[in-house]
């Protein structure tokens, strides 16, 4: 849906590769095939997919063209849709460093969400089967990451592909895939979304032990309290402060550079990063110095 997020696709294809060949999961397979049909759209936004942005060609978030409709991926998406008529949909997104779960602000490697069906945010009949699959998600990627795992917020966005699909009986479950620590790759998000998929297509195909919807409320919510890089206690003019440093990624020569930017100049002590730098020697006389310094040196 965002060219700029491709780990739900690499996960996805990961999960067919898994279905494609013998493997000690077979009996698993046997479960899910005999109960459910998968349909997949590995990618809805080619265009943005080959320029690396979230919009389409046309300067279009296809995640805010689900009302209008403006776009031909999202025509596309509805006539899918109306064939399919599914139960279920996965929603498959990536999210920023920014994203924290605390106590101890660990970075969002996984996020979920059940999305809302109006402003009240009311726990409808699809929303609580929705829940109860992300509750059930969440119990087995906790025995991989413990403590790195996030709620997204559940405000209500009228616009919104699974506001909307959720609104029109469609139980649709959001997966964010995040980062972990020094993982610009996201190879572990790409492997935990996997698990993600597998786990929750098992639960939607054999789930006589039908887990209590309201365990989604005990995932904690996602906090932006984590940088790439925090330096702490750099001199800015006569201050004491910290610096913190986020990367952003852009398409340069057809690769993915991640480009460092100067987020925050305040104290930092209730956040989290990648790395931590002492900055006690480093005086700047401006906020202007300051980021100059950051480009340079992380370039």
């Amino acid at each position: 849906m965002h060219g700029n997020e491709s780990t739900g696709t690499k996960a996805f294809l990961d999960l067919i590769r898994l279905f494609m060949f013998p493997n000690s999961f077979d009996w698993l397979k046997e479960i899910i095939l005999k109960e459910c049909t998968v349909h997949c759209i590995p990618v809805l936004n080619p265009d943005g997919a080959f320029a690396y942005t979230r919009v389409n060609a046309q300067n279009i978030d296809l995640n805010r063209d689900v009302i209008d409709m403006k776009a031909e991926e999202s025509r596309v998406l509805q006539k899918i849709l109306a064939q399919v008529n599914p139960s279920y949909c996965f929603n498959l997104h990536d999210q920023r460093t920014i994203f924290s779960v605390g106590p101890g602000n660990k970075p969002a490697t996984i996020s979920f969400l059940a999305p809302s069906v109006d402003a009240e945010r009311s726990l409808t009949e699809g929303r609580k089967e929705t829940m109860k699959v992300i509750a059930a998600m969440n119990d087995l990627l906790q025995e991989c990451i413990p403590g790195q795992i996030g709620r997204y917020t559940d405000e209500f966005y009228p616009t919104a592909t699974g506001d909307n699909f959720q609104k029109m009986g469609h139980n649709t479950i959001l997966i964010e895939s995040g980062h972990a620590v020094g993982d610009y790759e996201r190879k572990e998000s790409r492997k935990l979304t996997f698990i993600a998929l597998l786990e929750g297509l098992r639960y939607i195909s054999h789930s006589k032990n039908e887990v209590d919807y309201r365990r989604y409320f005990d995932i904690p919510n996602n906090e932006k309290k984590y940088l790439d890089v925090i330096v702490k206690n750099i001199t800015l003019g006569t201050e004491k402060t910290d610096l913190g440093i986020l990367f952003i990624e852009e398409l340069k020569d057809e690769k993915v550079i991640f480009v460092p930017s100067v987020d925050k100049l305040e104290n930092l002590r209730d956040y989290n990063a990648d790395q931590f730098i002492d900055g006690t020697e480093l005086h700047f006389i401006d906020k202007n110095d300051a980021e100059k310094w950051a480009h340079i040196h992380f370039n």
